[in-house]
């Protein structure tokens, strides 16, 4: 047996869909990007949607068009993609990181206040939606208004995450996603940027298309467009393209099962883990509902966590390497969650960061492990890899 990390799910509507971009002829930003994008903005509740080429190149239009530049500074959590760090250095801005919450691998909000207080160069926050699951946005949201800082949410991970009745990436004043395979819902590569604000909205819309007063689909289907648009900004070829809207719509019209089963996935392994003790399982606050991009577990080897040092977690990431690689052996995929960017080589020495300078990100980086999840994982898959999981930490 062959168990992946995750597996998409196309089926005969997305066959049906790609071909059609190719019979018509329009293959660019058009007919199938805005139907995605209605489609998007109905179920997120949002006001303005805006596909693009990835949540990377979205959280980029994003910063820029809220007018974050060389000088500013934006505050990211220290355990993300390292696109969310990369995202801010496009702009000329400084990273400044901040630590995280070991239970829902979010940003620590109880540290964000010293971080800002202390700081004017600090314009803005970015809150990342690890694995599905929202950060405390409403937290966040008070304190950026205290502040007067910009918020952008970074949802790469957050699709179908809840708090409440609103979506993930509709708390802030711009909210990105990302359409990559390892994603809940994919069109290959791809991105989509959400807000409320009208203004940004109007600034992403040029800004992804080389700064033009009009998209091509507006000239299509208007008198004069023949001729071109003015261009009123510098801007970037972030446009998805219509291939990508059509796999995109397709997968919206699937949502039930794609998202039913990754749920059902999850209560799956909430149940059996409950009796393994080296692995802890990741938690749901109250009020909020998961949307399971990622069923990521710390290995804590069945020692107490509550207080932890370089030197134990280092002792424990050792078997969790070895746990991984017994997994492996069985053709049982896992992956770290993510990595804690502070550690990676570029940022590291940019700023001369110690593995220790972010602890509960050094050990969710160290610590952490994703296993598989997809809709369709059938009763026999399942059964796999826990009795694999049992036997390994045996």
């Amino acid at each position: 047996m062959n168990i992946p990390i995750t597996k998409t799910i196309f089926g005969e509507c997305e066959k049906v869909a790609i071909v059609k971009p190719l019979e018509s002829g329009w293959v660019v930003q058009g007919p199938n990007v805005a139907e995605f994008q209605e489609k998007f903005s109905e179920f997120t509740k949002s006001k303005h949607c805006h596909a693009t080429t990835s949540c990377t190149t979205a959280l980029h239009l994003g910063l820029e068009a809220m007018g974050i530049t060389r000088g500013d500074k934006v505050i990211v959590p220290s355990f993300t993609y390292v696109a969310s760090a990369n995202a801010v250095e496009y702009t000329g801005a400084e990273v400044v990181f901040c630590d995280i919450d070991l239970e829902t691998f979010n940003i620590n909000e109880e540290l964000l206040e010293d971080l800002i207080k202390n700081d004017s160069s600090i314009k803005a926050l970015m809150s990342v939606n690890l694995f599905g699951l929202c950060a405390n946005m409403p937290f966040i949201m008070k304190l950026a208004k205290k502040y007067s800082l910009k918020v952008i949410e970074d949802s790469a991970c957050g699709f179908d995450g809840w708090i409440g009745n609103k979506h993930s990436g509709t708390f802030g004043d711009v909210g990105c996603f990302s359409f990559h395979p390892r994603k809940s819902i994919c069109t290959g590569e791809g991105g989509m940027l959400i807000t409320d604000n009208d203004e940004i909205a109007s600034k992403v819309s040029q800004l992804k298309d080389h700064g033009a007063s009009k998209s091509d689909l507006q000239r299509h289907n208007e008198k004069g467009g023949s001729l071109l648009p003015d261009f009123t900004m510098r801007g970037y070829n972030y446009r998805m393209t219509d291939l990508q809207g059509a796999l995109g719509v397709c997968q919206m019209k699937n949502l039930e099962y794609i998202m039913g089963g990754r749920r059902l996935c999850a209560s799956w392994y909430d149940e059996a883990l409950n009796e393994v003790a080296e692995l802890k399982a990741p938690q749901t606050p109250a009020g909020y509902k998961h949307g399971y991009q990622s069923y990521v577990c710390i290995f804590t080897n069945g020692e107490d966590i509550s207080s932890l040092t370089k030197e134990k977690i280092d002792k424990i990431n050792l078997r969790r390497n070895a746990f991984m690689n017994t997994l492996e052996e069985k053709n049982i995929a896992t992956r770290q969650g993510t990595h804690a960017v502070h550690t990676l080589s570029y940022y590291k020495n940019k700023n001369k960061f110690k593995d220790e300078d972010f602890l509960m990100s050094y050990a969710a980086d160290r610590l952490s492990i994703a296993l598989p999840l997809y809709a369709g994982m059938s009763q026999e898959e399942f059964s796999y890899i826990i009795s694999n999981i049992k036997e390994a930490l045996n």
